[in-house]
């Protein structure tokens, strides 16, 4: 379902959300402009200028405009709309007469679409269509839907079975089209996603200084097994695939994804839902290659395995798919932005070394940051936030029997499906899930509750429930309650031992969070390198942190001191302890000071 019946107000979420709003975007604005990338759409309404940024700059605005038209229609923020409506009017009066725009292409005078490999002039269409849908939808301006439908009409007119073949090197334009489709039922736009999505994998996009598996162009998409290459790349075209999937009705095109996802889960996604394990050519490695030190772990990368997630989860109703949506938002996507929200990690790694030296903007030594020379991740972060909403429900009638479903716990109200719900909770804090009921369709409906898998213990009404959905069929009235309990006791989790890098280490987990140790929670007595976990104590759980406002887990352990030696052979290290552990939810980490940090914790 769509934001329009979801209101988020108070909790975890609620705190997230309005910093989001306060802070976040309104720095994206300032940043848009500082940067340059809305002096070049300013350019090009001139027809001639110096260019900044990435070549890609374009689609940084366009994903702060969605950020923007969502956070509207939940807030009805005037001064957000005063701004949208102005950043709105310098994008059209970049386009050109028959629909084309790109502002870094036309004003460096390169031909259009030769290098569409590395020009993303499909990629920059594509943020800009999703934001022009979101602006219809959260707002009621079709500014931004007119410059959308001219692009798409001239991409129709230029590419496709009959016209060009050429493809981009970065997916996006797929899942937009296919939107664009929902929003004008335009059917050509269906048809020119299609056909993306399909004529990809024949290894025709090179001469790029990387292969087609870069480019996610090595194998057709209906014959691929697992996600490969770019991370980010193989995320996007995935979750285009799967809405042609659905649109379409096409049964082998989703099976081929329920398998690709399978795979990704299983063998190539880090602990906290994260995507890509190498730093060369922020990719995802092989099967179980998942180094802690070297994740790249982008965070548009858990940004797209979001999006890819919710679209499998509403294709097939498998409620494995909102369990992914959960991890990956909280642990995947939150640790990407400071807790005061103007900051962010383009890099999310499971470990960084007390002794490491910096060799990258994006890389996580240097701590968070204000923005970056390839800023994709900070407005990617802002609009997925302010869409929040859109993630937290589902509906499906269940032999004609209306039926709605709660998939993201958030403390507000949801009204859907003949419901109206009041749901008190502060999740992932804490367990407890109060649903009242204000109103109730006539007759017989069904509520259904998820219970993730890691909910071993969860009630429902003091009644034992196994994970998935929850189903409550029956007569609603206003003020029916319902209580789902989910155990929040914390659990070691060990890694498949084909996890070379990982072997002989523990994580650990309480509900939905992954944590991490910092050392500024050690002291300098204790380097974080060379701590060990006492798996024989109990994990317990600690005081919230008052500057994080999160809980803390307390385990023991001990130091084990090499020598300087790095192959000692059988000589032991020396230990010391015990070692008081304190633990903190990963999105947490670097909040307090940047310095090392470990998820994974040797047991010997």
């Amino acid at each position: 379902m769509g934001l329009e019946g979801v209101a988020i107000r108070g909790g975890f979420w609620g705190e997230r959300l309005a910093v989001n709003a306060a802070t976040s975007i309104p720095q994206g604005w300032e940043r848009l402009h500082a940067a340059g990338n809305v002096a070049n759409l300013e350019a090009a309404a001139r027809g001639e200028g110096e260019t900044r940024g990435e070549i890609f700059a374009d689609s940084d605005v366009y994903k702060w405009l969605e950020a923007a038209a969502w956070e509207i229609a939940r807030t009805g923020d005037e001064v957000l709309l005063r701004q949208q409506r102005e950043l709105t009017a310098k994008v059209a009066a970049a386009q050109e007469e028959d629909g084309y725009l790109h502002t870094i292409v036309r004003l460096r005078g390169m031909p259009r679409y030769t290098e569409l490999g590395w020009t993303h002039e499909h990629y920059c269409a594509g943020h800009l269509i999703q934001a022009a849908v979101a602006q219809r939808r959260g707002t009621g301006d079709t500014g931004l839907l007119d410059v959308a439908v001219r692009l798409a009409d001239h991409l129709v007119r230029t590419f496709g079975p009959r016209a060009s073949h050429a493809l981009d090197g970065h997916p996006v334009i797929e899942t937009a089209l296919v939107e664009l489709f929902r929003e004008t039922g335009t059917a050509a736009y269906l048809d020119l996603a299609a056909w993306f999505v399909d004529a990809r994998g024949r290894s025709t996009i090179g001469d790029h200084a990387r292969d087609a598996n870069y480019f996610s162009d090595r194998v057709p998409v209906r014959e691929t097994t697992t996600p490969e290459g770019h991370a980010v790349r193989a995320v996007y075209l995935a979750e285009g695939a799967a809405d042609v999937a659905v649109e379409r009705g096409d049964a082998d095109l989703l099976a081929a994804l329920e398998r690709q996802f399978a795979a990704m889960a299983a063998t190539k996604q880090y602990l906290t839902g994260g995507l890509g394990s190498r730093w060369e050519g922020e990719a995802f490695g092989d099967p179980y290659e998942l180094p802690s030190d070297r994740a790249y772990a982008e965070s548009c990368a858990a940004i797209g395995g979001v999006q890819w997630a919710q679209r499998m989860l509403l294709a097939t109703g498998d409620e494995s798919y909102a369990d992914q949506v959960e991890r990956m938002l909280l642990n995947g996507v939150l640790p990407g932005v400071s807790l005061a929200g103007g900051e962010y990690f383009y890099v999310n790694a499971l470990q960084v070394r007390g002794d490491a030296v910096p060799d990258d903007d994006r890389n996580p030594v240097n701590g968070r940051l204000g923005w970056f020379q390839t800023a994709c991740c900070p407005p990617n972060i802002m609009r997925t936030l302010s869409s929040l909403g859109a993630y937290v429900a589902t509906t499906a009638s269940v032999d004609d029997v209306p039926a709605l479903q709660l998939q993201q716990y958030v403390h507000g109200s949801v009204a859907a499906a003949g419901f109206a719900l009041d749901v008190e909770t502060d999740h992932p804090r804490d367990g407890r899930v109060l649903v009242r009921v204000r109103e109730a369709p006539e007759g017989e409906a069904e509520l259904g509750l998820r219970v993730p898998a890691w909910a071993v213990g969860a009630t429902l009404d003091g009644e034992p429930v196994e994970a998935g959905l929850a189903r409550i069929r029956r007569t609603w009235a206003p003020g029916d309650e319902v209580e789902l309990v989910l155990p929040f006791a914390p659990r070691v989790v060990h890694p498949n031992d084909r996890i070379d890098a990982l072997r002989g280490s523990v994580a650990i987990e309480a509900g939905p969070l992954v944590y991490a140790v910092e050392q500024v929670d050690l002291g300098d007595g204790a380097p974080v390198d060379d701590l060990r976990i006492d798996l024989d104590e109990p994990l317990l759980v600690g005081e919230s942190d008052a500057r994080l406002g999160v809980p803390t887990l307390l385990a023991s352990g001990r130091i084990h001191r090499h020598g300087p030696d790095p192959y000692p052979g059988a000589v032991d290290a020396v230990a010391a302890g015990p070692v008081a552990i304190r633990a903190v939810p990963y999105f947490a980490w670097a909040n307090r000071s940047v310095g090392a940090m470990r998820v994974w914790i040797p047991t010997d």
